[in-house]
C-alpha cells in the first residue's frame, strides 16, 4: 500500500540537520520548538528509524538521516516548483539568462528545458560570455540575470549556488603538462579564472606560453583534445574525453571556484524571479546538501595512461 509523505515533515527534518538544534530549527521555521520535535517523531514513526542522535548539547544525523538528507531535499524543491507552477499566473515574454560559456552544457539544458516546460509562452534568450561581461550586461540592463564562475561573490546581492575545484585538463596520453614552457590554453584578458592560473604557475616558477588565449570554450577544447596543451577547468564541466591531471602532474593546486547567481540590485521582472527559482531548484535536484562544498577530491576522470578506446571530446561553443 503506497504510502504519503508529509512535506511539513521533511522541511522540519532538513532544518534541524541544517542547524543542529530543535530549537534554532523551531526559530527557522517560525514555529514552536514543541512543534517541531513533533514533526520529528512523526517522520521518525512513519519510516520505523531514529533519524538523529544527540552529541552534547547538539543532534547530529544518524545513518538513516544522512540516508533521507538530500532524498529530502530533492523532495521539498521539486514541491516548490510544482506549487509555483500551479499557483502563479501564466507568463507571457521574454527572459535574457547569462551564463558563461565553460559551464553552459553543464548546466543551462537542464535548466532552461524544465522552464520551458512550466511556462511555454516565455521566450528565454542565453547570453554566454565569460563573467566579467556578464555582470556588465546585468548592469547595462541588457540581460536580467545572470550565473557567474567567481572565486568568491563580486558584489553583496551574489547568492552561492555552488562552490566547485578548477582542476588542470589535459587529453588522454598527452605529456603537454611536462613540457616546458608549459603549453596552456585560456581565456581571454577578461577570463576570472586567468590570473588564478597565470598566479599559480608563477609561485612554482613554472615557465609557460599561450597555446589559445581565447573565451571561446570551443577552440580551448579542440587544443587540449589534440594534445597541444593543458587548460584549467571546473571540475563538475570537464568535457568527456579529455581527463583531469591528478595531483603528482607537476602542476601547482588551483582553488575553488564560486557558482554565483545574480539578479538585478533594484527591479527584477517576475519572469528573472521565476527563471531564478528554475536554478536554485536545478542545484538543489542535482548536489544536494553538496552543493555548497567543494567539489569531491577524487575528481571524475582521472589521468589515464592509454588512450585506447577514449571517447571524442565533447565540444562546445559559445555565443
Amino acid at each position: 500500500m503506497a504510502r504519503d509523505i508529509d512535506i511539513s515533515l521533511l522541511r522540519a527534518f532538513v532544518a534541524v540537520a541544517d542547524t543542529g538544534s530543535v530549537t534554532a530549527a523551531a526559530r527557522l521555521l517560525n514555529r514552536t520548538q514543541a512543534a517541531v520535535s513533533q514533526q520529528l517523531k512523526r517522520l521518525e514513526e512513519l519510516f520505523g528509524v531514529g533519524l538523529f542522535q544527540r552529541e552534547h548539547k547538539r543532534v547530529a544525523l544518524a545513518p538513516p538521516g544522512e540516508q533521507l538528507l538530500d532524498s529530502a531535499r530533492r523532495l521539498i524543491a521539486m514541491n516548490d516548483e510544482v506549487w509555483g507552477m500551479m499557483t502563479t499566473p501564466s507568463y507571457n515574454g521574454e527572459v535574457r539568462l547569462g551564463v558563461p560559456f565553460d559551464i553552459v552544457p553543464t548546466y543551462a539544458p537542464n535548466i532552461l528545458r524544465r522552464f520551458a516546460q512550466a511556462w511555454p509562452q516565455v521566450q528565454v534568450s542565453l547570453a554566454t560570455q565569460n563573467s566579467v561581461e556578464l555582470v556588465e550586461l546585468l548592469d547595462d540592463g541588457k540581460i536580467d540575470l545572470t550565473i557567474t564562475t567567481e572565486l568568491g561573490p563580486s558584489r553583496e546581492n551574489g547568492e552561492l549556488l555552488r562552490r566547485d575545484r578548477l582542476v588542470w585538463v589535459t587529453a588522454p596520453d598527452s605529456d603537454a603538462h611536462l613540457r616546458r614552457p608549459l603549453p596552456i590554453s585560456i581565456g581571454g584578458r577578461t577570463c576570472l579564472f586567468r590570473p588564478v592560473v597565470l598566479d599559480a604557475l608563477r609561485a612554482e616558477d613554472i615557465d609557460w606560453r599561450f597555446v589559445v588565449e581565447v573565451s571561446n570554450q570551443e577552440a580551448v577544447n579542440a587544443t587540449i583534445a589534440a594534445g597541444l596543451g593543458v587548460a584549467a577547468m571546473l571540475a563538475d564541466s570537464v568535457p568527456d574525453g579529455l581527463v583531469v591531471l591528478e595531483d603528482d602532474a607537476g602542476l601547482p593546486p588551483l582553488p575553488e571556484f564560486s557558482i554565483i547567481l545574480y539578479l538585478p540590485r533594484t527591479g527584477s521582472t517576475e519572469l528573472a524571479e521565476e527563471l531564478a527559482c528554475h536554478i536554485r531548484t536545478e542545484f538543489a535536484l542535482r548536489f544536494g546538501s553538496a552543493g555548497l562544498m567543494r567539489a569531491p577530491a577524487a575528481a571524475p576522470r582521472p589521468m589515464r595512461r592509454s588512450g585506447a578506446g577514449a571517447p571524442a571530446p565533447r565540444l562546445v561553443s559559445s555565443a
